[in-house]
């Protein structure tokens, strides 16, 4: 008997996430898995595609958003993932998560770059878990607890000090509520000013949680420059002191001083991973983009402003033109800036290149969604990806790449039935051409959809069109950590 289905695309050149090399065939799909991969010319689809030989492969997990916000509003605000062929979003990173605390005013710097104030609303991780099963939002989401929320929370705003352990034990009670309600893990921020007061022992206390309900601990380490090895131990010790899966985000060596010390820091992940869950993520620019408090300029370090609350027309200048203009120091010219926040050009191209081609590597965009003019990783991460450093520069194979894109992060954060092209998997797809796929963000016009990512389906139902923009579908559900 013939199968019959929702969708057939034929003819594609499958690349199926293991890693393993492409093939030619066809995938069905019903509902909102796959119902069939290989030769299926004796299915048939209400809808059909003909691939001629472009690349279908799982629908991309972005390991490090900031979307903790634009998932609850609708399907417009994720064009900047669904254009890249991202299916599932990973929020809740930098020690920075909306719930479980409600906030009347506006949060310290970084919380308030990364949520607006209205949407700090959400008491408890049920609350939010329970918004977006009302109101789906366009993508998948699994989300984490920041240790920064939890912070400003249970220490009325007084960050800058260690917590009592009164406190902690408060943190550590809402962490485990929260990982019961459905959350993933545990965020921290270190680095940030209303975390950098927090011994290691307290994070340790608080992640204790982490034990029971086997959730992974994922960090902003407290010093990605200077001090990166130190904090690279430290995030070990805390992830082995709860039994923790560890993901380092956004690995890199910043700063001029530092450029060139992966070659020290990736044999430290690397010899722990043998011993330990350790995995990082790297999104695929020189530059980092944080808020401007966070970091005193410096003339050898190039700082672009994104946003601004007193000068939105800021936007788009570099500070260094804004200090002249103004007659004051970089320092001055930052201070008149804040609330703000900036792209900081602190790394190097040969950083970037190791980090990235390691196996122990996933891709992560990283990306300020409320900025005016965000970081191009916000709408180019993955595509630069294919076609910059896998196209053009040949840093690792178009296979390899989507790995690090699909089965990797699945597998790091436990996400079952995602990040595969296999008959019964969830039907999160994304049909590109891998001889045109290209990032087109610059960091003069940022918010540009790429080329190449054809169309993009979440659980099955088509979210993305090349040329057409989002199709207004909400399909993505909230995910939860298999054990």
């Amino acid at each position: 008997m013939a199968l019959r289905c929702d969708l057939v695309i034929r003819d594609a050149t499958i690349i199926d996430g293991s890693g393993g090399p492409g093939f030619r065939g066809d995938v069905a799909v019903e509902g909102d898995r796959i119902a069939g991969v290989g030769d299926l010319g004796a299915a048939s689809g209400a809808r059909e595609i003909r691939a001629e030989g472009r690349v279908l492969a799982p629908g991309f997990i972005d390991a490090h958003t900031h979307d903790d916000q634009i998932v609850l509003q609708g399907a417009a605000c994720m064009c900047c993932k669904l254009s890249q062929g991202v299916t599932s979003v990973v929020v809740g990173n930098c020690g920075i998560s909306l719930s479980p605390v409600r906030m009347a005013t506006r949060p310290p710097a970084p919380l308030d770059q990364v949520c607006a104030p209205e949407w700090w609303k959400f008491g408890s991780f049920g609350e939010y878990a329970d918004h977006l099963r009302r109101e789906p939002p366009a993508v998948n989401a699994l989300a984490l607890i920041g240790h920064m929320s939890l912070r400003v929370g249970a220490m009325q705003g007084e960050t800058q000090r260690a917590a009592s352990d009164a406190e902690a034990e408060v943190m550590r009670r809402q962490l485990a509520e929260s990982l019961a309600e459905g959350a993933a893990g545990f965020s921290t921020g270190l680095f940030y000013p209303p975390s950098k007061h927090a011994p290691t022992e307290e994070v340790i206390a608080i992640a204790e949680a982490l034990r029971a309900h086997r959730g992974l601990y994922v960090t902003h380490m407290r010093d990605e420059a200077n001090g990166v090895l130190d904090s690279i131990q430290e995030t070990l010790r805390i992830g082995e002191a709860v039994g923790a899966p560890i993901v380092i985000s956004h690995h890199k060596c910043a700063m001029p001083e530092n450029h060139g010390r992966s070659r020290e820091t990736l044999p430290m992940i690397e010899a722990a991973a043998a011993r330990h869950p350790v995995a990082f993520d790297v999104y695929p620019y020189t530059a980092a983009s944080t808020s401007l408090a966070a970091r005193e300029p410096r003339p050898d370090v190039p700082v672009q402003v994104t946003n601004s609350l007193p000068h939105p027309e800021a936007a788009g200048r570099m500070l260094a033109d804004l200090a002249a203009e103004w007659g004051v120091s970089l320092k001055e010219a930052r201070d008149r800036l804040l609330p703000a926040s900036g792209i900081f050009h602190n790394m190097a191209e040969e950083d970037v290149r190791r980090i990235m081609a390691h196996p122990l590597s996933m891709i992560g965009s990283d990306g300020g969604p409320l900025a005016k003019q965000p970081h191009p990783r916000l709408w180019g991460t993955f595509p630069r990806v294919l076609g910059h450093y896998v196209r053009e520069l040949s840093l690792m194979t178009l296979e390899t790449a989507i790995h690090k894109m699909t089965a990797r992060p699945a597998a790091v954060f436990g996400i079952a039935d995602r990040g595969a092209i296999r008959a019964g998997a969830f039907a999160d797809l994304v049909l590109l051409d891998a001889a045109t796929v290209k990032d087109r963000s610059t960091w003069e016009d940022p918010i540009q959809p790429a080329d190449g990512i054809l169309e993009t389906w979440v659980n099955g139902e088509s979210a993305y069109v090349h040329g057409q923009g989002v199709t207004g579908a909400r399909p993505g559900r909230l995910l939860q950590r298999g054990l």
